[in-house]
Formats: structure tokens, sequence, C-alpha cells
């Protein structure tokens, strides 16, 4: 009779997050890093067109509303993406960054209240 011998089980593989969140992941922390306040990071896969995931965060100044922006694009170049487009930058209450299926939107206090994107999109689809 042969013995039989327990297999050995393979180690679960980790799930490495996908390349959507690794993005969304580099956009929070920088702007988090530039104190950005309400940052909301939503899921939209399925609901729009035009993106997957998109970002929405309040700065007080448009000086800190330009520096985030910057900074965001100097990060996601520095994380691979290449193609990054800002609208809205030089004293506007709206800054809009496409960093293809995330699209962040920048906005000063006031200006977040009335476009309401969370109302829009909805906050419970993070």
């Amino acid at each position: 009779m042969k013995a039989v011998t327990p297999r050995a089980r393979k180690p679960k593989a980790k799930t490495e997050p996908s390349e959507l969140d690794r993005l969304q992941g580099v956009i929070v922390l920088s702007l988090e890093d530039d104190k950005a306040e309400n940052v909301l990071a939503l899921k939209l896969e399925g609901k729009a067109m035009f993106c997957d995931r998109m970002v929405i965060a309040t700065g007080l100044a448009d000086r800190q509303i330009s520096a985030m922006a910057q900074h965001l694009k100097e990060k996601l170049h520095e994380a691979g993406l290449k193609r990054v487009q800002i609208e809205g930058l030089g004293g506007s209450d709206w800054v809009l960054i496409d960093a293809g299926d995330i699209v962040v939107h920048l906005f000063k206090p006031d200006a977040r209240e009335m476009y309401a994107l969370e109302k829009m999109w909805g906050s419970d689809l993070d």
C-alpha cells in the first residue's frame, strides 16, 4: 500500500490592486498631502461613459487649488500616467483634471456646494 502524503497547499495569491485603485490612491494621497478638504472618491463603473472613477475635493484658495492640480499632474506622471489634462487653472472656482479613466474635480467651497456633484452621482457609489 502506498503512503498518502498530504498535498502542500498553494498559498493564496494576494489580490493586487487594480491600476485604477493604484492611481486613485496616488490621487487621494496627493490631495491629502496638499491639505485638500472633504476628499471623496466615487466608483462610476457602468454609471458614466466618460470615466470609471471620480474624485472630488475642496481647496480654500485659488493658489491652493492650482498647487494641488500641478502636484497631482506631477505625481500621476511619476506613477506612469503620461496623458493628464488640466482645465480651469488660473483663478477658477473649479479645476478639472482628466486622468483618463479617473476625473478629478477641485472646487472652492461655494462652487462645490453649487454644482453638487456628490448629489448628482450619489456618494453611495463609493
